[in-house]
């Protein structure tokens, strides 16, 4: 179903995404390409009702061979910014019939911004705001292979975060910092649990991050 509700503002995202030069291998490139514009041309055509009922008169005579496909343009953007932001990293790929990890780093942010790629309607954004920021406080890694490996973990230990049950009760939050969350990291590995800097959680091989909103 596709609304048309507002069609000017369909492919607006509350931050201008023009200005963005996301770097390879990094999360913000991850997500640029997965909000990008597509175009819906051959074998991808929309089935247009209005294009339809406009050629062949009213639905109730339209039968399968007589709709109407059209070139359309298509984005996925986020129309609801939540709480806790979840990214999970695809970390293999087809190598034949085989699947392959993929060991590569991808670089992401202590604090990330979501405007360019939320809707400019976004529904618990305040109007008028530009950003939409999440600070990192958790990290899941993973080494080995496909067949075998073993999960570690990165987690910050911070105050609590009193702007988050404003937005999970309220569906909005009066925040105003955009400075990560201050805390100490630590490297959790099975029963071991040791401090780290934020340098080695932010060069680890990621496989979730998890953000909690800020702004």
């Amino acid at each position: 179903e596709v609304s048309t509700d507002d069609s000017e503002m369909a492919f607006c995202t509350l931050a201008n995404r023009e200005e963005l030069n996301p770097e390879e291998d990094s999360v913000h490139h991850c997500l640029y390409q997965f909000t990008r514009n597509e175009t819906l041309t051959e074998t991808n055509k929309l089935l247009c009702d209005v294009c339809t009922q406009r050629h062949c008169g009213p639905k109730n005579n339209i039968s399968e061979k007589k709709c109407v496909y059209t070139n359309a343009k298509k984005q996925m953007l986020i129309s609801l910014a939540p709480p806790i932001l979840t990214l999970h990293l695809k970390r293999f790929q087809q190598a034949g019939f085989n699947l392959q990890k993929v060991n590569k780093h991808i670089k992401f942010p202590e604090v990330i911004d979501l405007a360019p790629f939320c809707t400019a309607k976004c529904k618990n954004v305040a109007e008028g705001n530009t950003k939409v920021l999440y600070s990192l406080y958790g990290v899941v890694e993973h080494s080995g292979t496909m067949r075998s490996g073993h999960y570690t973990a990165y987690v910050k230990m911070r105050a609590m975060n009193n702007h988050l049950s404003d937005l999970v009760l309220r569906g909005q939050s009066q925040a105003s910092e955009t400075e990560p969350v201050k805390g100490q990291w630590f490297h959790i590995s099975d029963t071991h649990v040791q401090p780290v800097s934020v340098s080695k959680v932010l060069s680890s091989q990621a496989y979730l991050l998890f953000y909690e909103r800020l702004l």
